[in-house]
């Protein structure tokens, strides 16, 4: 009995977290970190708070609190990037991330030493690296998908060769944040505790527009402008590192820049590349191969094994190699583009292109959809929309056969309904 009293408050957490459409499957490796990252009290505080953003009169009113004692509590929590807060007309808004991406990376984007870092490293290769309910439950859980691959821009072939949309673009990306701030990659940092790390730059990783604020506002990122975002690309893509980030087309979160053997996105993606965990650019390499020289530089720099060597069935060169691309698992991230020195690969367009969410909000929207989880979204007392417009049309969907669903998960990609989401957004 004291045991499960002991767990109460995180288990309320667990069961919070869980409401939102990207969750956490319970474990013991979960209750472990929330207790490094929370204590028992602050954990039964934060299960109570809304999904949707919120501020400190809202909470506390949920805490039966004054509001300066819930401010402070919230600001506590915010300064130890537990909660994201932004200024909106001259006050603090408050909003609890998912875990990744979200608070789990926050707690390692810096060296401190409030909590163990070591402790916290071992517990989340455990949770993440070994244990798999986690890892599918985020990448395979609903069709949308949380996060996608930006194409490394200096290879891209010139317009009109392709078609490439500005929100394809890191460099865009960066250059129309209202803030931006860098940090240390939480997958190597966390890999380097463990003595698994490899060479590749740690301060890389960065945040954008709210995230971004929050985090340096508190001392978790550096903040910087978009002429040092863009030099941190030049300097991701000279490592053959992958640019990873938020799956939507306007005020993304975050972009990572992620090698193939600490971060956990490209891990997905070589354990389960043909289940697809991850959202590709619309790029595929093509090879050229009279100008292949089978050196297998494209197959080494890959960072999930889409790249490799075989015969290249040449009966004057029996031991000659040629490259070959496995389609069904490329990234379209082209790092392999950028290694090959013969000049033997090229970008062109996929045949059919990845729909990209317009913003998080449609994300999730989707995912929740997908996830049969919306309803934690419509009965939430804060919303980002339009709450009773939606709620009726969304309220509808949910009361519908599960194929009539499915087909109503579709229509929620339409222009009709992106336009509602986009306006009760603002």
């Amino acid at each position: 009995m004291s045991h499960l009293a002991h767990r109460a408050g995180y288990s309320e957490l667990v069961e919070r977290l869980n409401r939102f459409p990207q969750g956490a499957p319970p474990s013991e490796s979960l209750y472990r970190i929330l207790a490094l990252l929370f204590s028992q009290q602050e954990a039964a505080l934060v299960a109570r708070l809304p999904i949707q953003p919120f501020n400190a009169a809202k909470a506390a009113a949920i805490w039966r609190v004054s509001e300066a004692e819930a401010r402070r509590t919230l600001e506590n929590l915010a300064s130890r990037a537990l909660l994201v807060d932004v200024e909106q007309d001259g006050d603090s808004v408050y909003t609890l991330p998912p875990p990744m991406a979200g608070f789990f990376e926050f707690s390692l984007m810096r060296v401190r030493s409030d909590i163990d870092q070591k402790a916290l490293s071992e517990l989340f290769y455990q949770y993440l690296n070994v244990e798999e309910e986690f890892i599918r439950d985020l990448f395979f859980g609903a069709e949308t998908r949380p996060a996608r691959v930006y194409v490394q821009e200096p290879v891209l072939p010139p317009e009109p060769a392709v078609r490439v949309l500005d929100y394809e673009r890191a460099s865009h990306i960066a250059r129309t944040a209202s803030h931006i701030a860098v940090g240390i990659c939480y997958c190597r940092h966390k890999m380097a505790h463990l003595d698994r790390d490899c060479a590749a730059p740690k301060e890389i990783c960065l945040t954008f527009n709210g995230a971004a604020e929050s985090l340096a506002k508190h001392g978790h990122a550096r903040a910087i402008d978009a002429v040092e975002a863009l030099d941190l690309f030049q300097q991701a893509y000279a490592h053959n590192l992958v640019q990873f980030g938020e799956n939507a087309q306007r005020d993304v979160s975050f972009i990572c820049n992620c090698c193939g053997c600490c971060c956990e996105g490209m891990i997905a993606a070589r354990r389960f590349g043909s289940l697809h965990p991850v959202a590709t650019t619309n790029f595929l390499p093509v090879v050229d191969e009279a100008a292949c020289s089978g050196c297998g530089k494209c197959a080494a720099a890959c960072p999930v094994e889409a790249m490799s060597l075989v015969s290249a069935n040449d009966p004057r060169s029996p031991n000659r190699k040629k490259a070959r691309l496995n389609a069904e698992i490329c990234l379209g991230c082209g790092v392999c583009v950028r290694a090959c020195g013969q000049a033997a690969l090229r970008l062109e367009s996929r045949p059919e292109r990845v729909i990209t969410p317009v913003t998080s909000v449609h994300r999730i929207v989707l995912a929740a959809l997908e996830r049969g989880r919306l309803q934690n979204l419509i009965f939430d007392n804060r919303a980002l929309w339009n709450h009773r417009a939606l709620a009726a049309v969304l309220g509808a969907i949910l009361r519908l056969p599960p194929v009539k669903r499915l087909a109503a998960a579709q229509q929620v990609r339409s222009r009709y309904l992106l336009a509602l989401i986009e306006r009760s957004g603002k």
